[in-house]
């Protein structure tokens, strides 16, 4: 394994989905609560959640600095499938944005990435992962328009300060490895590369890392099972399903050759933000259990991704 002498430019964070956060208005704990948890298990920052969650732009500067927290960035959906839906959901970016630019970092590398992403497609959501259906991808004449929508999305955020990037994602329109190649090609947008969608939808994280290296500027690292995956499709289940069963477990406990993602993003040159995300079923506040584990989880998340900077050398 190589060794390397300097300090490699990477932060790592957390993220609301970790601990059940779908919706700002029925999150299991409160941002205070999971910030300082955060913070407790050694990440240096975290993703937004839901717009909201983490408070407007004029407290979450003050949530994030009473933790010694940064922003990773944050998820906004929007219909590129649809014009006049794309209209409407310019509106939620732009609310987005005015989050993303409260919060300010001296070095470039670190600054909020915005997001883009597609909302759900109910048929694909009800098959997630490989093999995918052919029948249910966008058709080859809608493409040209959707990418030029999502190039007009990115412009909006490059207008505010801010590098964008596109995570791909199971149950979506851009969900296979052909699909993100296609969006890559026919727009300049950047990527955020998620581990563990990738892989149960065909993918290898390392492949793909060495071949769009170019492009990536926001890594979610997920472990994911595709054992899981077949015993959901087998079944008949969905996407939730698929998250309900464990198919994103804790790092080490599914497929992810994480040390092997770590060695081939520090060869690449990769310089931001790392955030280590596990997608987990919702719960309820009342349901202690579920807490307990999902604190439990993401400390261990935390202490398995140094084992993993070691095992490759990197630290």
């Amino acid at each position: 394994m190589t060794a390397h002498t300097a300090p490699w430019a990477v932060r790592v964070a957390s993220a609301p989905v970790n601990f059940g956060v779908y919706r700002a208005d029925s999150a299991p704990l409160g941002p205070d609560e999971m910030l300082a948890t955060m913070r407790e298990a050694g990440y240096d920052g975290t993703d937004s959640g839901p717009i909201g969650y983490l408070g407007a732009a004029q407290t979450l500067p003050e949530w994030l600095a009473a933790h010694g927290l940064g922003l990773a960035g944050g998820w906004v959906d929007l219909r590129y499938d649809d014009p006049d839906g794309f209209r409407e959901d310019l509106a939620a970016l732009d609310a987005a944005l005015d989050v993303f630019t409260a919060v300010r970092d001296a070095d470039p590398r670190f600054a909020p990435r915005p997001t883009l992403a597609c909302p759900d497609r109910p048929e694909r959501f009800a098959r997630p992962g490989m093999p995918a259906d052919p029948r249910l991808s966008l058709p080859d004449g809608d493409w040209p328009a959707y990418a030029g929508r999502i190039g007009q999305a990115a412009a909006r955020c490059r207008e505010r300060g801010l590098e964008p990037v596109f995570h791909h994602h199971l149950g979506t329109d851009v969900e296979t490895p052909e699909e993100i190649e296609r969006l890559l090609d026919l727009t300049d947008v950047s990527l955020c590369l998620d581990t563990g969608h990738l892989w149960l939808a065909g993918g290898n994280p390392v492949a793909a890392i060495r071949d769009w290296s170019s492009r990536i500027r926001q890594v979610h690292v997920k472990d994911a099972s595709r054992d899981v995956l077949a015993r959901i499709r087998a079944g008949g289940g969905d996407l939730w399903d698929l998250v309900a069963a464990g198919g994103f477990p804790p790092l080490g406990h599914g497929d992810l050759d994480l040390p092997a993602v770590l060695a081939e993003l520090r060869r690449s040159g990769y310089e931001g933000w790392i955030v280590i995300e596990q997608d987990v079923p919702a719960f309820r506040a009342s349901d202690t259990e579920a807490l307990a584990r999902a604190v439990a989880d993401q400390r261990a998340n935390r202490a398995a991704f140094g084992e993993a900077l070691r095992a490759a050398g990197l630290a």
